[in-house]
């Protein structure tokens, strides 16, 4: 099936129009201290016609619907293109906010249905887990949104913490 724009898209995220839609599918946590569980993973991403898409999240562990976890946010095209970036690409960023009490901006690039993300500045309020370093990655394969998110927290070096597989819900 061919991806159409959505009707009043800014074009200035052309490059990640592929992300809008509900997306919805399985994937698991897992990390250090932190016992392996499945997930069912909700995503929504959509427009008001700004020159941005908006992003709502939220994990539930698998088989008893408790959620893990929620966020929202924002996703940017920025106009200027770093130096060195590849013609294929284009910059991207992403903004999240969770009620954890966590702010994180990521910055990266998109291109050929792949974003790569790594975090540019986090923020936390003062009873929030410690969590230093973040980096997601989305791919469109076969039309699934497939996700992956690394973090370093509670004094572990960078690395997996929870993953999933999406299909486009109509």
């Amino acid at each position: 099936m061919a991806f159409v724009l959505p009707e009043g898209l800014a074009p200035e995220v052309y490059p990640i129009a592929w992300l809008v839609g509900r997306w919805h599918g399985e994937g698991e946590v897992v990390y250090p201290g932190v016992p392996r569980a499945g997930i069912v993973a909700d995503v929504v991403v959509d427009h008001d016609g700004g020159p941005y898409l908006r992003w709502t999240s939220t994990l539930r562990l698998n088989g008893d619907d408790t959620v893990w976890s929620t966020e929202s946010g924002f996703w940017r095209v920025p106009p200027d293109r770093p130096e060195g970036l590849p013609a294929e690409q284009r910059p991207v960023e992403l903004l999240i906010t969770d009620p954890a009490g966590h702010l994180t901006l990521y910055a990266g690039a998109v291109g050929n249905g792949r974003i790569d993300l790594v975090s540019d500045l986090i923020a936390r309020s003062p009873d929030a887990a410690e969590l230093s370093a973040a980096r997601r990655l989305y791919g469109l394969v076969d039309g699934d949104l497939l996700w992956t998110w690394d973090i370093a927290a509670f004094g572990e070096p960078l690395q997996s913490y929870a993953s999933a597989q999406m299909t486009r819900q109509e």
